[in-house]
């Protein structure tokens, strides 16, 4: 999706060519611009040391080359910067600015710092250049904006060298060092539309190809163009085609229609049909590469026909193939606005939406065929897959999770462009739904964190748009929970109390208690231990009220927790023995001896260790039956501190060493024994993840 220019095969990027044999022209600016790098800023002239990186821009209009010259400036001088070249783009292909909070994420990312789910932008920004203080890093911001996307991201590490790449200056930012692209030398120009035509029809008539060169103004993106519709006619001249550039046919175009719109026409008239029809629908594809599936679902046709048609348009010099293990190609930035009002011309809003609606619901059944993969074990789900049309079927969990890493850029910003819709909201609701589940299904929820966080928020829009307090609730408990594992507890608390709100709203039983106990837990987090208590008292009543005598145990062990931190032992140890009495009554032999190992601690805690022994013994007895090792090991090393403080030191030693033997038997594969220790977790019975819930 970079502009096309002088090389418009091999520039990329996400992976740029290894050698710059295909790169014609610029030389020029190249030399001037690697000059740049070395000449004194103003800092250095007035004796200080520069605070911050230093900037070079390369502005141009869209399709003028000025993203492949700055991947050529990068491939020059990356030697020189030992840390790296970090790529970010900070528009999106139709001219959307990127979020700044987004492109610092993903250039986090790139460099392998956590960024915390819903970190404000401010937050990120400052990380990023946390990270890339003492580096010697090269940054290439393409298609910037503004001065403040790119200030925003600019390291204060002098050393670090950025290049930007925008239509025009950076107003606001210090020392830019500014080098605007015109059109190409006749020479680069002739030679880079040889590379379409061959040199016979170049050489035979050179007068006719300066003219075309001239009707183009030199511009990289118009030659590749017009290359593209003479390779495509081997019988037309050159003559030919200058002559139509240089004489607009009547009404054709607008008095002040540049080359590149004309030129852009003449190929579009020239398109059969269906394939012009498919050019102009994928201005509704989302930002990032379109692949087959996308453009099959606009056009309506099969895979296989969609996928020819692109790669007549990449013969074409309107598209070209991506850096993708998937069948992706880029269309340039360029060509958006074009596709755009070409579209809005000549199809009606309609046809539009339903082409619109199309490509949504493919991307609801691909990640629905997706997800489903992953249940190989369930004959339900078998039968699923083998009823879906062969095109939306992956071979194996494997190739749908190389699907689902390649394509998420493009899955998130369907995502955000069917909310966005406004009128889709039922596919929006379908699509959010079967996102989600694809990610938790393939990544997990807390790899997938980050990118959750931003689908439940296009949730809680939708919700709130059209009135669905239960689905409000469901996305306002999934960001609360998310608020809350990033350290931020009061907006969490906010989420929960809102979300009981909705919950409430909705009759929701389900997530009116939900909201209770999460309220406590924001509460008991913040050690305000007498509301966390009386929030999870609500919860408790709440499920005793409806018979989930499960759930009430756990809730017990929740009071007591907040009891405990609060000091009041003999408050705790009352909950705890009613957590104990109803795991003891549901069968529940595992949270009976997680449960028996929280009251023995607080019996500590409450100066009883005759008491704690006991309790202590008989939870070793039902972590055995449970087959809780680790558990065991753990109430041993308990048992022995207790023996130690009642001084019984040899006791204690034998304790210490069954708890040794103990986790030296203990299998490696055996992973739903690595439960935390009670040692470690006075809260032991914590509450399921939102998206668990899900």
């Amino acid at each position: 999706m970079t502009d096309q220019a002088v090389d418009t095969g091999d520039a990329r990027l996400s992976a740029p060519s290894a050698d710059g044999d295909r790169f014609l022209g610029r030389a020029r600016e190249l030399k001037e611009l690697r000059a740049d790098i070395e000449r004194a800023g103003l800092d250095t002239l007035a004796g200080r040391k520069p605070p911050r990186a230093r900037v070079l821009l390369i502005a141009g209009r869209p399709g003028s080359g000025r993203t492949t010259l700055a991947e050529e400036l990068v491939r020059q001088v990356a030697h020189r910067y030992p840390d790296g070249v970090l790529r970010a783009r900070l528009a999106d292909p139709d001219g959307t600015p990127v979020p700044v909070e987004r492109a610092a994420r993903e250039l986090l990312g790139a460099l392998r710092v956590p960024a915390p789910a819903g970190a404000a932008e401010d937050d990120l920004a400052q990380a990023l250049r946390t990270a890339l203080a003492d580096r010697k890093k090269l940054l290439l911001l393409d298609d910037a904006t503004g001065a403040e996307q790119v200030d925003a991201l600019l390291p204060d590490a002098p050393d670090c060298l950025v290049v930007a790449v925008s239509k025009g200056p950076l107003t606001g930012i210090s020392d830019v060092r500014p080098c605007t692209l015109g059109g190409l030398d006749t020479k680069s120009a002739l030679a880079l539309l040889t590379r379409y035509t061959g040199s016979v029809r170049i050489t035979v008539d050179p007068r006719s190809a300066e003219s075309l060169v001239e009707a183009c103004q030199g511009h990289p993106a118009t030659l590749v163009l017009a290359g593209g519709w003479l390779a495509a006619r081997p019988q037309a001249s050159v003559a030919d085609l200058a002559k139509r550039m240089h004489t607009p046919g009547e009404g054709a175009e607008e008095p002040d229609a540049t080359p590149l719109a004309r030129i852009f026409r003449l190929v579009h008239e020239a398109l059969p049909g269906p394939a012009a029809r498919t050019l102009r629908l994928l201005s509704l594809a989302p930002a990032g590469p379109v692949d087959d599936q996308t453009a099959s679902a606009l056009a309506g046709c099969s895979v296989e026909a969609a996928r020819a048609t692109l790669d007549d348009f990449v013969a074409l010099g309107l598209l070209r193939p991506a850096d993708s293990p998937l069948a992706e190609y880029d269309i340039p930035g360029w060509l958006h606005p074009l596709l755009r009002s070409l579209a809005e011309a000549q199809e009606r809003p309609g046809e539009l939406q339903l082409a619109r609606a199309r490509m949504l619901e493919r991307t609801v059944r691909l990640l629905h065929s997706c997800r489903t993969i992953t249940e190989t074990d369930s004959d339900r789900s078998r039968e699923k897959i083998q009823g879906l049309p062969r095109p939306l079927r992956f071979a194996d969990p494997r190739a749908a999770a190389e699907w689902l890493r390649v394509r998420k850029p493009a899955l998130l910003a369907s995502a955000r462009l069917a909310v966005a819709d406004g009128e889709l909201d039922t596919l929006a609701r379908r699509l959010l739904s079967q996102l989600v589940r694809a990610l938790a299904a393939h990544i997990g929820t807390q790899a997938a964190a980050v990118d959750l966080y931003g689908v439940h928020g296009l949730v809680l829009d939708v919700a709130e748009r059209r009135g669905l307090p239960r689905e409000r609730a469901a996305a306002l408990l999934n960001l609360g929970d998310l608020d809350a594992q990033t350290g931020r507890t009061q907006g969490a608390l906010a989420r929960f109390r809102a979300a009981l709100d909705a919950g409430r709203e909705a009759n929701d039983p389900y997530a009116t208690g939900r909201a209770m106990e999460s309220v406590g837990g924001a509460h008991l987090e913040l050690g305000d231990y007498d509301r966390a208590a009386d929030w999870f008292g609500r919860a408790l009543a709440d499920r005793l009220a409806r018979g989930e005598r499960a759930e009430a145990a756990r809730l017990y062990g929740r009071i007591a927790t907040a009891h405990t931190y609060a000091g009041r032992y003999g408050e705790a140890l009352r909950n705890w023995r009613a957590a104990c009495a109803a795991y003891r009554k549901g069968g529940d032999v595992a949270a009976l001896a997680r449960a028996l190992s929280e009251t023995a601690r607080v019996q500590e805690y409450a100066g009883r260790p005759q008491e704690s022994l006991r309790t202590c013994q008989d939870a070793v007895e039902w972590a055995r039956r449970a087959e809780d090792v680790r558990l065991q090991a753990a109430l041993q090393l308990r048992l022995a501190d207790t023996l130690e403080r009642l001084g019984d030191p040899t006791a204690a030693r034998l304790h210490r060493a069954t708890a040794g033997r103990l986790l030296s038997e203990e299998a490696p594969q055996q992973p739903s024994q690595q439960a935390t220790s009670p040692e470690r977790d006075p809260d032991a019975c914590e509450i399921r993840s939102a998206s668990d819930e899900d």
